[in-house]
């Protein structure tokens, strides 16, 4: 069986190395205009946070790679921290509670850090750094395993999907938001998120808003700290904007007051792959006499990785 995988962000690259995988007999290519550095997911900060049902599969599956010699190339460690709310959840103990490691409610001496919150959840989760995590899918997954099953990797820009059905059984659509264009779906929008890296080698845990809303939160990693950020619907705009960067380290920096000393490295921009819901469905594609399955895997906004703080 002949499977394109259309898009090589994390969503991409993930979907090509389980079909390569779980399906001894396919033959998988994967078709890109943009490979590592240059995805929206290289920038994101890439924390696990709990927002889908998914969340524990993702969790184990990365925590199998942390338990490997080959966890420092692949960017993924474990990661300890806390969400805090301003208000109260309905539900302080959530479904994911035990899929994390050691979840509690924060104690109200360590909330009085945090005057205006109300609530905290600290636990210890994963973080997966797509800069270092999508090279290694290429290296040490795709080339290993990936081309033994007779898997290839090719840049080139798909505009119409039809062009390929005469080539290949199976398409699968991970272009995110060029879904838009690419399969005319106007459910995908952009989310606009601007971060900053920081060096602060002093902070070594994680603050984020269980609120959501991605405005205040704060990513340890292994070179260097993501602080952030912005969520702007429907902006294109690439461009860093120097108020955002304003608000986004007065929010962080009530947060953390000692990330006023902390030097700033590099300010970045990408876009996420907004949807109401995350497409993830089949259907058949039609070009002549010729059928085959077109998949979608797209409009994961914020949660795949690829393109905010978080992944799910």
């Amino acid at each position: 069986v002949k499977v394109a995988v259309v898009g090589a962000g994390v969503i991409g690259l993930s979907t090509a190395v389980c079909i390569a995988e779980g399906l001894p007999f396919s033959s998988v290519t994967i078709l890109s205009e943009k490979f590592s550095p240059d995805t929206t997911g290289d920038g994101a900060a890439g924390i696990l946070i709990p927002e889908q049902r998914w969340f524990r599969d993702t969790f184990d599956h990365l925590r199998g790679i942390i338990e490997t010699p080959e966890a420092p190339e692949a960017g993924v460690f474990f990661s300890s921290g806390c969400l805090l709310y301003k208000e109260v959840p309905s539900d302080p103990n959530p479904y994911w509670a035990n899929h994390v490691f050691g979840y509690r409610a924060m104690s109200d001496r360590e909330m009085r850090r945090f005057p205006n919150h109300k609530f905290g959840q600290a636990f210890t989760s994963i973080k997966c750094e797509c800069l270092r995590y999508l090279p290694y899918l290429i290296t040490f997954v795709l080339f290993n395993r990936f081309r033994k099953a007779g898997g290839q990797i090719k840049r080139e820009k798909v505009t119409d999907l039809q062009q390929l059905v005469n080539s290949y059984d199976v398409i699968v659509n991970c272009s995110g938001l060029g879904s838009r264009l690419l399969v005319g779906d106007e459910g995908v929008y952009p989310v606009r998120g601007q971060i900053l890296k920081v060096h602060a080698p002093w902070v070594k845990n994680f603050i984020g808003g269980g609120d959501g809303g991605g405005r205040a939160y704060i990513y340890p990693g292994i070179d260097y700290i993501t602080v952030g950020g912005t969520r702007q619907v429907d902006d294109w705009r690439l461009e860093v904007d120097m108020k955002d960067t304003e608000g986004i380290m007065e929010r962080c920096c009530q947060l953390e007051p000692s990330l006023r000393k902390a030097q700033v490295l590099e300010e970045w921009v990408g876009l996420r792959p907004g949807r109401r819901n995350p497409r993830v469905e089949s259907e058949w594609l039609q070009a002549g006499q010729r059928r085959v399955i077109l998949v979608h895997n797209h409009g994961h906004d914020g949660c795949g990785g690829a393109g905010e703080e978080e992944s799910s």
